[in-house]
């Protein structure tokens, strides 16, 4: 790395990138640090024009029960959050070949018809709902977005540190660094996001009176059900079914048992 000005550009990157790490947020519930470096709100601005976008390509269902439903479990889960400044919003695409549902930055969640073949009573779309919900309010969205700038800035970082040696040698260097950090950073941190989600999810849904088991009960449909299932758990984002499961159930004692035990320890009233 024999240039000067290689290495002062170099040494600027890393110290940009170092200053961005310092300033770290907390996960409501779960208390995690995470490293976000886009303001809210240009990541609720972010998410409303998506959805906007997405409004005008999608079908939305006209059934006037299923769209009542979302909406009610929805709002009854985003009340729990106490996120007055999130400007919620409950869409249902009209797809059921499709099980699933999705939330962009803001609060702005859209649920495919198909997720009823599998949530078949309101505290299991209440998982659902509560799972969504708890991704816009842990700002999943902008950590990740965030995370993955820092992959790519230490691809350039790598690139330009071995493009005076050999520019094939900085081609490959770059090439793996992208597959490294995707399989040892990207995609783990989205499973971590992901458990997270459901471990907040079960707090919303237990704050707002649903019954936390809606959440194995829907698990365990997602497992009996035909959808497409991940190859390896290792190459994909969401974690294995019966993986989520074990998680959910853990949460679900460990929540139980707190509350028990702030019963046992209150005052008695006169």
């Amino acid at each position: 790395m024999g240039d000067p000005m290689a290495c002062r550009i170099l040494l600027l990157l890393l110290a940009t990138w170092l200053a961005v790490l310092s300033a770290c947020d907390t996960v409501p519930y779960t208390e995690r640090k995470q490293v976000i470096v886009i303001p809210q709100n240009q990541e609720r601005a972010m998410g409303a024009r998506a959805a906007r976008e997405i409004l005008r390509t999608v079908r939305l269902a006209d059934d006037p029960k299923l769209v009542a439903a979302v909406s009610r479990v929805g709002r009854r889960i985003a009340a729990a959050s106490d996120a007055p400044d999130m400007d919620w919003e409950f869409h249902v695409i009209d797809d059921d070949r499709v099980a699933n549902a999705f939330c962009l930055p803001g609060g702005k969640i859209f649920v495919y018809s198909g997720i009823l073949r599998v949530a078949r009573d309101e505290d299991e779309l209440a998982a659902v709902m509560a799972h969504e919900v708890a991704h816009a309010l842990a700002r999943h969205g902008a950590e990740r977005a965030t995370l993955e700038l820092g992959a790519q800035l230490g691809g350039a970082l790598v690139a330009l540190a071995l493009g005076d040696e050999d520019p094939r040698l900085a081609e490959i260097a770059s090439r793996i660094w992208g597959y490294g950090t995707n399989l040892g950073l990207v995609l783990p941190y989205g499973r971590k996001q992901e458990y997270e989600a459901d471990a907040i999810g079960l707090r919303l849904m237990d704050k707002a009176g649903c019954d936390m088991e809606g959440a194995a009960r829907f698990w365990e449909n997602m497992r009996r059900a035909d959808a497409p299932k991940p190859l390896s758990a290792f190459l994909s984002t969401h974690p294995t079914d019966e993986k989520r499961l074990e998680r959910i159930r853990r949460d679900i004692r460990e929540i139980r048992a707190t509350r028990q035990k702030a019963r046992e320890a209150a005052p008695l009233r006169p």
